[in-house]
């Protein structure tokens, strides 16, 4: 028979639909005694050596990463594509059986992940070169998506910020076709975050690709963002294979656009 106390602090922090580790869940104040003695009588269910869900969960992607943004040390947020998608404006979905979620952090993909199946194709982006870490840190630049009521939220990139996540990672990713499609849906933007995140990025590339995109499509707020303050590096970079030179922001685009 499990502990009545432990059995109720245990429904606390493992909802149901989440996931947890045998590690996390002792630093929860479970012992090692009543873990395994509610792995054998299946309240708690293995999905891989040491990592549990409850009895008659049901998980999903959602679910999974919101677990492991409450358990890591390290800022974890969905960013990118799947963060546009989560707002609207991903302008189609993902194709495959699979979604595709792409994560980002400054931390390594913790090992466990990789051993349990997760109803996702999972994605992972460090953000070293990408965002400092004050700014991985500011929760303004991040949105909440209450994907079940009760449980802890999921954390995911404002459009701002998930637009030069998604430009850091052409065209390995993300086509420019895809990225102009995104881009000429992108009509109310915020000047201000989007001026705040142009002088935080660290990645010359998702900056210099950003604004040629804005200026082919002369968004509103566009008029409001200010390219000398931003650092844009030196020399001209080549992104497009066998395309041409872009002259304002030296860039190598598809000749086609």
């Amino acid at each position: 028979m499990l502990n009545t106390e432990a059995r109720q602090q245990l429904q606390k922090v493992l909802p149901l639909d989440m996931v947890a580790t045998k590690s996390w869940l002792e630093a929860q104040g479970l012992n090692l005694h009543f873990l395994d003695n509610a792995v054998r009588n299946q309240t708690l269910i293995p999905l891989a050596a040491g990592v549990y869900s409850r009895q008659e969960a049901r998980l999903s992607w959602k679910g999974i990463v919101a677990s492991l943004q409450r358990m890591s040390d390290a800022p974890i947020h969905v960013g990118g594509l799947t963060a546009l998608e989560l707002e609207g404006l991903g302008h189609y979905l993902s194709k495959g059986s699979k979604p595709r979620v792409q994560l980002y952090s400054d931390a390594a993909l913790p090992k466990w992940l990789d051993r349990i199946k997760i109803p996702a194709q999972i994605e992972w982006h460090g953000t070293r070169r990408l965002w400092p870490e004050t700014l991985m840190q500011d929760d303004k630049y991040l949105r909440q998506d209450t994907w079940q009521a009760s449980l802890p939220p999921l954390r995911y990139s404002c459009p701002e910020k998930a637009i030069l996540e998604l430009l850091a990672a052409m065209p390995k990713t993300i086509s420019f076709e895809h990225a102009d499609q995104l881009m000429q849906g992108l009509h109310n933007l915020s000047p201000r975050k989007l001026d705040a995140l142009l002088k935080a990025c660290c990645s010359i590339k998702a900056k210099r690709l950003f604004l040629w995109l804005a200026g082919r499509h002369q968004h509103a707020w566009l008029k409001h963002l200010k390219p000398d303050c931003y650092e844009l590096g030196t020399g001209k970079r080549l992104i497009a294979k066998g395309g041409r030179l872009e002259p304002t922001w030296q860039i190598t685009v598809p000749k086609e656009m």
